[in-house]
């Protein structure tokens, strides 16, 4: 996810890259940020969360001829918030999507959540600020963290010619 152009808006991040963000990030430190917001919104499902399989794929050599490598289960919902201000008409429903491999409902309920809290203009930056940015950094040393571990165990190998 690249850093807003500007922080007077929400569009600066587009909603896919926080939806990507949301789901792929470790589920402890989603779930800690989340707690931290104290928030309860009241919402309504669209689709509870439900668990089904995906197809993974791959690339021989990364780009060769593409082969089913086996199936994954995941976990998706979608939710809408509901309008709690008395008396105000509603415009549009404000629709969260949650999604991540594995069998986890609360994870993705969460994501979900944020994902729809994330589009209204009045709680973005905050929420920018306290799950998003940190979330962004989990992610990254985690990155980090599995790239070091796989240098650990790299194994060069040379050959050495004899003779001319």
């Amino acid at each position: 996810m690249n850093a807003p152009a500007s922080r007077d808006s929400v569009y600066a991040y587009p909603r896919t890259g926080w939806i990507s963000l949301l789901n792929r990030a470790p589920r402890a430190a989603l779930m800690r940020h989340w707690q931290a917001l104290q928030l309860d919104p009241a919402y309504d499902w669209i689709r509870k969360p439900e668990f089904g399989l995906v197809m993974l794929r791959g690339r021989v050599g990364g780009v060769g001829a593409k082969f089913n490598l086996g199936e994954a289960t995941v976990t998706r919902c979608a939710l809408k918030l509901r309008n709690t201000e008395p008396g105000k008409q509603e415009d549009a429903p404000v629709v969260g999507l949650g999604m991540a491999l594995g069998r986890d409902a609360e994870r993705v309920r969460t994501a979900a959540l944020l994902d729809a809290l994330l589009q209204d203009a009045a709680r973005f930056d905050d929420i920018l600020d306290r799950v998003l940015r940190p979330l962004e950094q989990a992610v990254q040393d985690g990155r980090e963290s599995r790239a070091g571990a796989a240098a650990a165990t790299k194994v060069e190998f040379f050959t050495m010619v004899r003779g001319g």
